[in-house]
């Protein structure tokens, strides 16, 4: 029963290795990149998270200049998801906290869920890597300068959450230009599943 957070850049392999460890372990995927480009391509039904659909709609403008959705919205999102039935088991949470200040917002939520995080997983790529393997991905929003933009966010924002998770002992680097096996193996083995 292992509450985890994916960190790691665009194209860093967070939603391959989130994709993966939810399969193995046998545990809900709350993706907040999956319910935003949902919004971007208008395709809003089955995703799993009900309600928060206007919400999620007024994030819109941000998506497509490449910008950072404002937290309010995003935390909202992850409470409406995190009070469903099938977390009880366990959860993997990628694409959120990107600021050190969502990392203190989601560990607040967290508490009154009477939930904690057991791991922050860091997907560690260089900068190179995560900008050629973003924009061979072709997703609408992988623009080449939207992705330089979200590159630069990531290294202003990143830091500190690693730093944060690190001071409470939490942070687990991760080299995350292996293969994907290798990636997903070392996980496992470090949080003490494999």
């Amino acid at each position: 029963m292992v509450k985890l957070v994916i960190l790691g850049g665009s194209g860093s392999g967070k939603s391959t290795q989130a994709q993966r460890l939810c399969k193995y372990l046998d545990m809900p995927l709350i993706s907040t990149g999956e319910i935003l480009r949902e919004t971007i391509s208008g395709n809003k039904s089955a995703n799993g998270y009900g309600e928060p659909n206007d919400l999620v709609s007024s994030a819109k403008p941000y998506l497509e200049k490449g910008e950072l959705v404002p937290d309010e919205m995003m935390i909202e999102c992850i409470k409406v998801r995190l009070s469903q039935l099938d977390v009880s088991c366990g959860w993997i949470l990628e694409g959120y906290p990107r600021t050190a200040f969502q990392a203190e917002e989601l560990d607040f939520l967290l508490d009154s869920l009477g939930q904690k995080i057991d791991w922050a997983i860091y997907l560690q790529v260089p900068e190179a890597v995560m900008v050629s393997r973003s924009l061979g991905r072709s997703l609408p929003d992988d623009q080449p300068e939207i992705v330089q933009r979200r590159v630069e966010l990531f290294y202003d924002c990143t830091i500190p959450i690693l730093e944060y998770y690190d001071r409470r002992r939490r942070l687990l680097t991760i080299n995350g230009d292996d293969s994907p096996e290798q990636v997903q193996h070392n996980i496992l083995s470090l949080i003490g599943d494999g």
